[in-house]
C-alpha cells in the first residue's frame, strides 16, 4: 500500500484501506505500475547525470513578478526580469491555466512557463534546460528536461506545462507575491 501519513492515522487507514481486499492479480498490476514509475524515475535522473557532464552549463535563480495586461478582459502573467546564463540574455514568461479566460472561477491551477533567447547568435544554440524549486521555496516540482534549438529566427519556445505536483502546490506559488525557482540550461555541442 502506498499511504504515507502520520503515525496517529495508521489505525484509521488500516480499517479503510482496499489493499488488503486485493486479490494477487490486482496486487501484481499494482506492483508493475510501481515498478514502470521507478524505471521511469530512473531514466530521467540518469538523463539529469549525463546533461551534468556537458562542457557548457549554466544556472540561475530567477524570480517572475506578476503583471497584468492591458488587454479588454485583464489577464495574469508573469515574467522575469532579463537574466544572463551561457553568456546570453534570457527571460522567462509564464501564465496561469493557459490564459484561459477566468481562471478565477476553476479551482484546478496550473502555470505554463516559456524561454526567450534575447541575445542574438551567430548559429543556432541547442540546449536542454529544467526549472526546478528555488532554494527558498518549498514547491514541489517534478523535474523534466526540456529541448529547443534556440535562433535569430526561432528565439522562443512554446508554453510548456511547469510540472507542478498538483493544484494544491501551483495555489501556493500563486499566493507568493513572487515566484522564486531555479533555471538550469545545457548547450548541446556539436
Amino acid at each position: 500500500c502506498p499511504w504515507q501519513g502520520p503515525f496517529h492515522e495508521l489505525s484509521v487507514h488500516e480499517a479503510e484501506c482496499s489493499h488488503p481486499t486485493k486479490t494477487g492479480n490486482e496486487l501484481m498490476d499494482i506492483l508493475d505500475e510501481m515498478d514502470q514509475t521507478r524505471k521511469k524515475e530512473m531514466q530521467l535522473y540518469n538523463s539529469i547525470f549525463s546533461l551534468l557532464s556537458f562542457e557548457k552549463i549554466g544556472y540561475t535563480e530567477v524570480q517572475f513578478r506578476p503583471y497584468r495586461t492591458d488587454d479588454f478582459i485583464t489577464r495574469l502573467y508573469y515574467e522575469t526580469p532579463r537574466l544572463t546564463v551561457l553568456n546570453q540574455t534570457w527571460v522567462l514568461k509564464a501564465r496561469v491555466n493557459d490564459s484561459e479566460r477566468n481562471p478565477n472561477l476553476s479551482c484546478k491551477r496550473t502555470l505554463s512557463f516559456q524561454l526567450i533567447l534575447k541575445s542574438k547568435v551567430n548559429s543556432p544554440m541547442e540546449c536542454s534546460f529544467l526549472l526546478l524549486e528555488g532554494p527558498y521555496d518549498d514547491v514541489k516540482i517534478n523535474p523534466v528536461i526540456y529541448h529547443f534549438v534556440f535562433s535569430n529566427e526561432s528565439n522562443e519556445t512554446d508554453y510548456m506545462a511547469l510540472p507542478i505536483v498538483d493544484s494544491v502546490e501551483c495555489n501556493k506559488l500563486l499566493a507568493a507575491k513572487n515566484i522564486n525557482l531555479r533555471l538550469f540550461i545545457f548547450q548541446i555541442q556539436k
